[in-house]
């Protein structure tokens, strides 16, 4: 037995080093910069309008990694908005306001992107309707437009506050024109497509940012999108498509089976905290070809339906790599 442990040791240290070795030395963040540069050229040929959000990895915005370093200027101008969540509430658990040091951090960053001219999006997770009101508060007094979540999975209207923070009449073309959104990405909750969409369409959200999906693969059409972009009282509003574009997720059209680790040669191993997605080799064109630049692409799916934007997660997969 002793030898056997020593045989095992022996191996995972070498398959460790192997696979630490086989990843290419590259600057991860510049390489997450132009995917997204790219991502928002495509969509723009298509709609010149089309809003482009990342989703945290906030520090992409300037070129050291530093609140107070250079602006990275195209990437700054290829995005519409920034995204985080856990700001005020739920970096330390849902419910938990986030510490001082924790969040000061990431508000120099938005600072720096709101400056620039960027929308901030913040979504926070608590449930009590104190912390709920507080995170508004919060996030209007730095001119954040922000969505408080009792529910981390996403999967439902949440019943409070009524009216909506800044309920407005206001019809929204714009991502600068939205007073208030609704982040709601897993409809499992809904019998029926036509319930999920009526439940939507009955409310004064300004914005929203949904799956492409509705359960499954029963892929939204342009006519469900349509009729998600009028607002209950009648003002127009924004529907803006999820995309996750550092992990790959094992129930969506494109997943092939047979697929495992480094088969195909841009996935990598899986994520234990979220079942069914894995990390990418974002920087690989195999992996960018299912996102965008093609007919058959991820992204053309989404421009095809008629949404207004789309909203990036996973964009800080490069602090992944860098470690």
């Amino acid at each position: 037995m002793k030898h056997l442990r020593i045989v095992i040791c022996i191996f995972l240290t070498v398959t460790l080093a192997c696979n630490k070795n086989d990843i290419p030395d590259l600057d991860f963040r510049q390489e997450m910069r132009k995917f997204i540069e790219g991502i928002s050229g495509y969509a723009k040929s298509f709609s010149p309008g089309f809003i482009v959000i990342p989703q945290n990895g906030q520090e992409l915005i300037t070129l050291d990694g530093e609140s107070s370093g250079p602006l990275v200027t195209g990437y700054s101008q290829a995005i519409s908005g920034q995204g985080r969540e856990d700001l005020f509430y739920g970096y330390d658990g849902d419910g938990v306001p986030t510490p001082l040091n924790d969040r000061l951090y990431m508000e120099e960053y938005l600072d720096r992107s709101k400056t620039a001219g960027n929308v901030i999006l913040v979504t926070d997770y608590c449930s009590a309707h104190p912390d709920m009101l507080d995170s508004y508060l919060q996030n209007e007094t730095k001119g954040y437009i922000s969505f408080s979540s009792d529910h981390r999975t996403l999967d439902h209207v949440p019943a409070y506050p009524v009216p909506i923070f800044h309920e407005n009449l206001n019809a929204i073309q714009t991502l600068d024109q939205a007073k208030n959104f609704l982040y709601l990405l897993n409809p499992e909750t809904f019998p029926t497509k036509t319930h999920f969409l009526d439940s939507l369409s009955k409310t004064n959200f300004d914005l929203f940012i949904i799956d492409l999906f509705f359960q499954g693969n029963e892929q939204l059409t342009q006519e469900d999108v349509a009729s998600l972009k009028t607002k209950s009282n009648g003002g127009t509003r924004l529907v803006i498509c999820y995309m996750s574009i550092g992990e790959a997720e094992n129930y969506r059209y494109y997943w092939q089976s047979g697929w495992e680790f480094r088969s195909p040669e841009w996935l990598d191993k899986a994520n234990p905290d979220w079942p069914g997605n894995f990390k990418v080799r974002y920087w690989d064109p195999a992996w960018q070809a299912i996102i965008f630049g093609n007919d058959n692409s991820y992204l053309k799916r989404i421009i095809d339906a008629g949404f207004d934007g789309v909203y990036l997660d996973i964009v800080d997969a490069f602090e992944y790599y860098e470690e």
